[in-house]
Parts: structure tokens; sequence; C-alpha cells
């Protein structure tokens, strides 16, 4: 142990809000993954302000925080040149009835930097960018039926994909119908696909990778397979891009999609998307072709110009600094930090870490190494009244050596608890309700 791991103080302020922000916010917050059912009901803490990668909730409360505003915030909250930037183009006006000139120089930037691509339209969410490569693919290739990656866990908000989770409420069957699923690294799984809707299938869409790296090949034969059968292929890099590479996961495995969809990183928690991709697809959302008339992204807040201003100068940061070597460095220590503490506790199986060092997740298994959300529950209990907000661990430039040093100490600590729950029963241990999944049919 390196620190002296200090508890937290109460959540009296915070607690008093929770009544309020659910009578007038379904679900008590704007965000699924931010929502109450996803923390333990004995500490649901609302923040007032964040600086790198520390935040302050009403409390007065400070905790570490990884996630990092569901991994849009990857150089720090409130960073400096980011937001001077941003503030600087406020000053000028930040939405006009005709195209700014920042919109032209932030598209230069981004097609620069993400290489191969030919044409950018901006946006607010990810959804709106993979929703609107969704349209281009079904318009480009006359099909109506979407191919998406059953093992990634979220592409959009739209009714093409939440028809196909557990939370399908209000939207149509048809719809429903026009979704299927094939698996990650396993050609087969979508050469059944086309074999079972020949000539229907307008587009595949996938992440780059989550917990697992591609197989040798992968997307090569995966584009290979998607433009044999006349289909699109989407790449969903709003998670990956800019954090797996300062071009996307495209330029690490060098594979070139033919629409691609950025978010989140792309200008450090700034509201901004971006769909990029071929010329001849993202064509049919503009004016110079004589084919029907797609109506692609029409966001009145799409290219406001602070966002847009952000984005340019966490780009800039990107350039110029080693921010995606710092994600990797500090993840990798996190990752052999926690490795040692579940060997000394005796955890394996129980306890672990997954994915890439940049863009870390853990798992929480019980007594029968079975997936557990009480055991997840448990461990966002002890680390949360210890000051560390991780309900991943999603690493920023803002992390420095003495945060993670910090971090893994209630780490330990957080986890020799989780070992007497093992043993003795998580009964003794667990305060209040599990957590639960967001894609879930009941409440």
């Amino acid at each position: 142990m390196n620190h002296t791991v200090t508890e937290i103080g109460s959540f009296v302020q915070s607690n008093a809000l929770q009544k309020r922000f659910n009578e007038i916010i379904p679900g008590g917050s704007h965000t699924y993954a931010k929502g109450d059912d996803q923390y333990p009901e004995t500490s649901l803490p609302y923040i007032v302000k964040g600086k790198g990668c520390h935040i302050w909730d009403v409390d007065g409360n400070e905790f570490i925080e990884y996630a990092m505003g569901l991994r849009s915030v990857t150089l720090g909250h409130a960073f400096t040149p980011v937001n001077e930037a941003a503030k600087q183009a406020m000053d000028l006006g930040i939405n006009f009835n005709r195209p700014a000139t920042i919109e032209l120089e932030c598209a230069e930037i981004v097609l620069d930097i993400i290489k191969g691509q030919e044409m950018v339209k901006f946006a607010k969410n990810g959804s709106d960018a993979t929703s609107a490569a969704v349209l281009l693919a079904r318009a480009y290739t006359g099909r109506d039926m979407i191919a998406i990656c059953g093992d990634h866990p979220f592409f959009s908000v739209e009714g093409w994909f939440i028809g196909t989770t557990a939370v399908n409420s209000g939207i149509p069957k048809a719809i429903q119908d026009m979704t299927v699923k094939f698996k990650y690294n396993d050609l087969q799984s979508l050469k059944d696909l086309f074999a079972q809707y020949p000539n229907q299938i307008a587009c595949i869409i996938l992440e780059a990778e989550k917990d697992v790296p591609p197989a040798p090949n992968y997307f090569k034969e995966l584009k290979k397979l998607c433009h044999e059968n006349g289909a699109v292929f989407i790449l969903d890099e709003i998670i990956t891009g800019f954090r797996w590479h300062n071009g996307g996961a495209q330029t690490m495995y060098d594979i070139q999609p033919d629409l691609a969809s950025f978010g989140k990183a792309i200008a450090n928690g700034f509201a901004l998307s971006a769909l990029v991709g071929k010329k001849e697809i993202m064509q049919l959302g503009g004016l110079q072709h004589d084919k029907d008339r797609v109506f692609l992204m029409s966001t009145t807040y799409g290219a406001e110009s602070h966002a847009l201003a952000a984005a340019m100068a966490t780009i800039k940061v990107y350039q110029q600094e080693p921010v995606i070597q710092h994600l990797y460095t500090q993840g990798a220590k996190l990752r052999k930090g926690i490795e040692q503490s579940v060997q000394e506790l005796h955890l394996e199986g129980h306890f672990g870490v997954s994915g890439k060092d940049c863009a870390l997740v853990y798992y929480t298994k019980d007594q029968q190494k079975q997936p557990s959300q009480p055991y997840r529950t448990l461990f966002l209990q002890e680390t949360m009244r210890r000051g560390l907000l991780a309900p991943s661990l999603i690493v920023s430039y803002s992390h420095s050596d003495q945060d993670v040093a910090q971090t893994l100490d209630i780490i330990h600590e957080s986890l020799q608890v989780y070992r007497k729950a093992l043993d003795e029963g998580i009964e003794k241990y667990l305060l209040g309700r599990p957590v639960k999944p967001v894609y879930r049919k009941k409440n």
C-alpha cells in the first residue's frame, strides 16, 4: 500500500436531491448509463464540478473518476486549451443561418487525421452518426435489412438497434425484424446471414474492438465478404476513435471502412460526432448528384462553433502531445496492479480486467465464478466510499502516476472486502439492492 485510504463523507445533500431528480426527469438521468440503477443505492452522488480526473459532488466529496463522461473526456475535465478555444469561438457567435468558416476548417482537420476518408458531416451524438450511416447504406444499396454485431452492446438510440434489445417497447415489430445479428471474429456467422437473406442486407455495422481484439485479417476478410454480397461496411468508432490511435482503430488495423462514425473523444466531452466515408456514398446526402435525395443529418446544432473549436483544439493536443501513449501506459499500470491484488487475495476467476490498456473494463463474478451484478454493486460500493468512481477503468490524459497509485490502493482495500464476501456471504457486506443491466424488460 502506498497511500492511506480515507473514506469520503456522507451523501446527505445528494440524497435530498434524488427524489426531485426522479420527479421531473424520467429515470432521474438524461443518460441510462448514469442512472440510479447503475450505482449502489447508498452511493448516488450528484456532481457539481470536475478538474482533470477528479470530480466533486454537492456534499463536497472528491472522487478520482474513471469512464470520464462515458469515455468522452479523454484529456480531462475542464482541460484549459480546449475550454479556451471553445470560449473564444462562443464570443464570435455559435450558430448562424449559413455555414461558418470554422465548419470547413474543422472538416479539413478531421479528414486529415482520419486517413483515407473523403467526406465528413457533423452532428451531436454517436447515434446521429451511426443511424445516418445506416440511412445512407439503405439508400445506396436499395435494401432494407441491417446486420449488426451481436457481441457489441450499443450502436444507436434508434429503433433499428433498440428494437434488438430487451428495451424494445415502442419499436414496431416490422422495424425489429429488419435487423439481424452476426458474431465478432466469426466470418461464417456473417456468411450464413448473407445466405439466409440474399440481396436483402444493406450494410453491416460493428465496433472495431471491444474486449477481444480482431483476429488476423478479420477486417480485410470482413470487408471483402461484405462487398461480395453488395453490402456497405460501417465501422463504429465512437469509442475507439481518438483512443486506440489518433487516426482511429481503422488506422491501427489498416482497414478502411466505407463509412465510419466518430464521437466521444473527438471534442473532449463537448457534444460533437462525425460521420466520415467514401464520397461515392456520402454525396448521396448532398446536392451534386442526380439520384434520389437523401435527407442526411440535418441538425440545427450539428455544427455549433464552440463544439467544433473544442474538437480542433482537442485534436491539436493529440497531435502535439503523447496522449494515446499516456492512455496505454496508465492503463497498463492499472492492469498490472490489479492483477497483483487479485493474485494476493486469491480472486482469480472472481474479479479481473479485460480489454485494451487504453480502455479497460472489469468483471465481477460470484462464488461459482458466474457473472454477478451483486458483486459488481459491492465493488462499486466499496470503491465509492473510498473516493473512487469507477464503473469501468477508462483512463484519461489527466490520470497521473499518483492518481493511479491511489486508485490501486483503493481497489486493493475494496477487493479485501470482496474476498470476505465470497468467503462469508455477500449479504453480510452489500448494502441495498444490486445494480441492474440497462437492457431489461421490466424495472
